[in-house]
């Protein structure tokens, strides 16, 4: 959302956790297993990836049981072999909001969970937990998520040490998630991000890193040097999580957060995206000039982690309801270009105007 407060309540880390996948308990660093349901070619994968993700809140809920938001853009999501995407918010029904009776800066985001059907149907396979709505509904809101997910096949990450396996083909794949907040393992503890790629590298051939992360809003588009700072909160050091992320193992980092689009970086051969602004949210996302533009990035990676051939960013606009559509115009992938060009030099992903590279 354009604006969100901090939460309190949980201060501190969590030392350890219990998450139940798929039958199996896991603790710090375990691995949530996921069977193998696309991957065309044996030995390279293809991952797509979406912004931020509200499948409905109190702002609305969107027709079809949420189906009607991705109606545009269903076709290019459920082509990549592995979809994945930001989930902000929660899956859940009843409990306490995070904002209580609060209006004006605080946004608590609760779709129900037969939602998650429209996430499915739209092909995404994983969804990201690791945010500053993950918690919006607290614990009782979390597991009700994560039941909601599972329940109609979808992964997930980002909890404290879960390390997510899954496999396409002969492709073994560690999704990982990141964020500045207790319920996920925290991205400005450099040395904590090091440890569970290193984990992830170590049991599977390609590691996807996910971040919520950085400034938010129309004005943060550029992405800077140093901490960065939203409502109060630290939201961490972009770039030094991105690329410790990368020293560690990682082969692809995905971020979320600033709800606006930013630039790309290839870093020692490693793409780095730092946000692809709003994906998809009924009525409770800005759509005023350009935080409508967004996209979807998908990937092409080898068994060893190399970018293959096949690499696209496709551009997509939102529309006043917050309905993601391919955009013609190709807006976004200029926008992108631009500002990786501006915020990263030598190291810029630079588009070509049909958003290949």
């Amino acid at each position: 959302m354009g604006r969100q407060i901090a939460l309190g309540g949980l201060a501190g880390s969590w030392t350890a956790l219990v998450v139940i996948v798929a039958g199996l308990v896991l603790a710090n660093g375990g691995a949530t297993p996921a069977a193998s349901a696309k991957g065309e070619s044996a030995d390279t994968v293809s991952i797509a990836w979406a912004g931020d993700i509200t499948p409905g809140s109190r702002y609305g809920l969107p027709p079809r049981r949420g189906r009607a938001l991705f109606e545009a853009v269903r076709g290019p999501v459920s082509k990549a072999d592995l979809a994945i995407g930001n989930l902000e918010g929660t899956l859940s029904s009843g409990g306490a909001s995070k904002c209580g009776t609060e209006g004006g800066q605080c946004f608590s985001f609760q779709a129900p969970p037969e939602n998650a059907q429209a996430l499915k149907w739209a092909g995404f396979d994983l969804l990201n937990l690791a945010n500053n709505h993950a918690f919006d509904f607290g614990a009782g809101g979390q597991e009700q998520t994560v039941a909601a997910l599972e329940a109609n096949g979808l992964e997930h990450t980002g909890r404290p040490g879960q390390v997510t396996l899954l496999r396409r083909g002969n492709v073994s794949i560690a999704v990982v998630g990141f964020a500045p907040y207790p319920w996920a393992t925290d991205l400005r503890d450099l040395a904590a991000v090091r440890d569970l790629v290193v984990q992830a590298d170590a049991k599977a051939d390609v590691v996807v890193v996910l971040a919520h992360l950085g400034a938010e809003g129309s004005d943060q588009s550029h992405t800077p040097e140093g901490t960065e700072m939203a409502m109060g909160e630290d939201r961490g050091d972009s770039k030094a999580f991105a690329r410790t992320a990368v020293e560690a193992g990682a082969d692809l980092v995905l971020g979320s957060g600033p709800h606006i689009l930013r630039g790309m970086e290839l870093y020692r051969g490693k793409l780095i995206a730092y946000s692809l602004g709003n994906f998809a949210g009924w009525h409770n996302f800005s759509t005023a000039g350009e935080l409508s533009l967004s996209g979807l990035l998908t990937v092409e990676l080898s068994r060893d982690g190399r970018l293959r051939g096949r690499n696209r960013f496709l551009p997509l606009r939102l529309n006043g309801a917050g309905v993601p559509g391919v955009d013609r115009s190709g807006e976004a992938t200029k926008l992108v270009t631009r500002l990786g060009t501006e915020d990263f030099e030598e190291t810029a992903l630079r588009l070509l105007p049909d958003g290949s590279f």
